[in-house]
């Protein structure tokens, strides 16, 4: 278990009663996990859909507020008062994302008498408005990025504000966050297509689509300083969070403290950040995201007055319950720490695990139940967030993460071994997730060494990632393996085992004694052992002394690696079996992903150019233009927009 903060800090005193967890999933159990050791009840709300979710079963009392789409039930503001009346809770803690950066939601709360755990709605606009804090920010003499502060109205205004500033510009939603309603445009044609996705995303996301656009600093660093403020006039700075591992401007791993920082910078930033919570009359907990170039400058991009998704981190190295200190400044009492106070304890890492396929763009949405599902609770200092269970439905609806994985040691090395052990004992089935990737990524000798940025996943897999690569001692042990595991499951059916014996096969030749096995690979023997407990879906084994973890999706499939072992007249036979043709993907277009079809710009007949656009997906509230690969001509189009499409249909045909 990781100590991630002080228990005996967690006193209930004078405080709420009740609570209400205006969110789902993960964050909301996580929520609810400091209001039960405060001893608050708490409430869940959730949509038709989540009515069996884990904080739904987690709190005290549950109400749905609407069917499954979120402006219908998550975000349905009517519906979630109307939950607070008749439970009668006293505070509403929003989580990230939904309205926990909506001022019309903390007003409504106000107005009733219900306390908003966040900060008051002076802040929230503030900083909720990216025009408005950038100007707040250079006031506060806070860094900022070289941009336009007005409000951007047309594509064609876009245009002429890029060419002013200069390419790359980074066009953004002005009260957009999460990555979502974010583009860089390199010419002019980008700018166009920028402007429309942006503000199309932010309106969807945020109800407001307005756009702002400023310099785009190439490969910077993406550092953050967590803040927490009281009602009184006192704010802290609790460190830094490394967040440069991005794909689509969405965080993947985090870190902290930063390889990159020295004391004197993170100082400066963590003072600039204060200054910027104090101009506000911040009071909360919240977080400052700077931009940090290779020399160390570093400029304000946005603040999120909420509780940010990679909070824990901070919570490991520091031992202060981010979300027990939130309800104590709601409830009006002053900061428990001094600055003096906040220490940097060891290493925290996150990945944030997500139901997707890595191969497809670093990660495009995927759908389905969870059939199998096992955290890897039993290592130590690991910390699993996560809001769902064997059995859940990662749906087209919402975010696709499943969890966010932590682990925490007294060095960056250690942190890092948890975290690859962690990895390979995470059990998922039923859906596609990033996991290859993200032990990828804390496994690259450019992670390990810290050096990093934004630009980190396009630089390391320029062609999209490929999975792990193996060389030949690699391969050998995983056919070795695999041959092994074959074996295994053979003599177990039929209860043959003996004292010794031995089986050839046409690439590897076995000797058993005992379940011990030597594999001759290539004329190079690798020896393999274990306890070969077949029913688990985690099997460890020692290859050559060395301990290797796998995890078996089903006999002969192996990791994300995919292994047929063959008898020799198998081997034989196979031979004749005639390859499936690859489908021809030039002359059609397939979904990548499941979502909704949001718009189609051709109709049969129309002549496409390469890299014309021929439709739009959305998927979990990200739209994806999807192209031609080539010109052609449109021979049929066999989607219209409004439809949900599955991953892999057929959306249009070109001739």
């Amino acid at each position: 278990k990781v100590q991630y903060y002080d228990e005996k800090s967690l006193r209930t005193g004078d405080t709420f009663d009740k609570i209400l967890v205006a969110n789902r999933g993960e964050i909301a159990c996580r929520v609810m996990k400091t209001c039960k050791k405060m001893g608050i009840q708490t409430v869940a709300v959730h949509s038709d859909v989540d009515s069996s979710a884990v904080h739904v079963k987690m709190a005290d009392e549950a109400v749905c507020v609407g069917p499954a789409p979120t402006s219908k039930s998550y975000l349905n503001m009517d519906a979630i008062m109307e939950a607070i009346r008749s439970t009668g809770a006293q505070a509403v803690h929003p989580g990230y994302g939904f309205l926990s950066e909506n001022k019309k939601f903390a007003k409504r709360l106000a107005a009733e008498g219900v306390t908003f755990i966040g900060p008051d709605t002076h802040a929230i606009h503030a900083m909720g408005d990216k025009i408005e804090s950038k100007l707040i920010a250079k006031a506060a003499k806070v860094n900022t990025i070289p941009g336009f502060d007005g409000v951007v109205k047309t594509a064609e205004d876009a245009v002429t504000i890029a060419q002013s500033i200069g390419y790359p510009v980074m066009i953004k939603a002005s009260a957009g966050g999460g990555g979502k309603g974010m583009r860089i445009a390199w010419n002019d044609e980008e700018t166009r297509d920028g402007f429309r996705f942006s503000s199309q995303e932010a309106a969807s996301s945020f109800g407001d689509d307005r756009l702002l656009i400023e310099k785009y600093i190439d490969n910077p660093r993406h550092i953050e300083i967590q803040v927490l403020a009281d009602k009184h006039g006192n704010a802290l700075w609790l460190n830094e969070r490394e967040c440069s591992i991005q794909r689509r401007n969405q965080k993947v791993v985090e870190e902290a403290p930063s390889t990159f920082l020295d004391p004197v910078t993170r100082k400066a930033m963590g003072e600039q950040a204060v200054q910027l919570a104090k101009a506000v009359k911040y009071s909360s907990a919240g977080t400052v995201e700077f931009l940090v170039d290779s020399s160390k400058n570093f400029y304000f991009l946005e603040m999120n007055t909420r509780l940010q998704v990679e909070h824990p981190i901070t919570e490991c190295i520091t031992g202060v319950d981010l979300v027990e200190q939130m309800i104590r400044v709601a409830k009006g009492y002053q900061l428990q720490h001094k600055q003096e106070e906040i220490p940097i304890n060891g290493w925290a890492i996150e990945s944030r695990v997500y139901a997707e396929d890595p191969y497809k763009s670093f990660g495009l949405p995927s759908i389905g139940r969870l059939s199998q599902y096992q955290e890897p609770l039993n290592l130590r200092n690991v910390r699993v967030d996560s809001g769902i269970q064997e059995g859940s439905d990662i749906s087209i609806y919402y975010d696709p993460m499943i969890s966010k994985l932590v682990t925490y040691g007294a060095t960056r090395a250690e942190a890092l071994a948890l975290m690859e052990d962690a990895l390979d004992n995470y059990v998922i089935r039923g859906v596609t997730h990033n996991i290859p990737l993200l032990r990828e990524i804390i496994t690259h000798p450019r992670f390990i060494s810290g050096d990093i940025s934004t630009s980190f996943l396009p630089e390391v897999y320029p062609d999209g990632f490929k999975g792990h690569q193996l060389d030949r001692g690699r391969c050998r042990e995983l056919l070795a393996s695999a041959a092994a595991l074959y074996v295994t499951s053979e003599l177990r059916a039929h209860r043959v085992l003996g004292p010794q014996s031995s089986l050839r096969g046409n690439v590897v030749n076995i000797l058993i004694v005992a379940y011990h096995f030597e594999v001759l690979v290539d004329e190079e023997k690798v020896e393999v052992s274990g306890d070969w407990n077949l029913a688990s879906p985690l099997l460890p084994l020692t290859i050559n002394n060395t301990q290797r973890m796998f995890q078996v999706k089903r006999i002969l499939q192996i990791k994300c690696f995919k292994v047929r072992v063959l008898t020799k007249l198998g081997a034989q036979l196979n031979s004749y079996m005639p390859e499936k043709v690859p489908e021809d993907t030039t002359s059609i277009l397939r979904s990548p992903m499941p979502g909704t079809v949001i718009a189609v710009s051709v109709k049969a007949g129309d002549t496409v150019a390469e890299g014309q656009e021929i439709c739009v997906i959305e998927a979990m509230k990200m739209q994806n233009s999807l192209t031609a690969v080539k010109p052609a001509k449109v021979k049929s189009v066999h989607c219209k927009p409004g439809e949900t499409v599955g991953e892999g249909d057929l959306l249009v045909e070109l001739e």
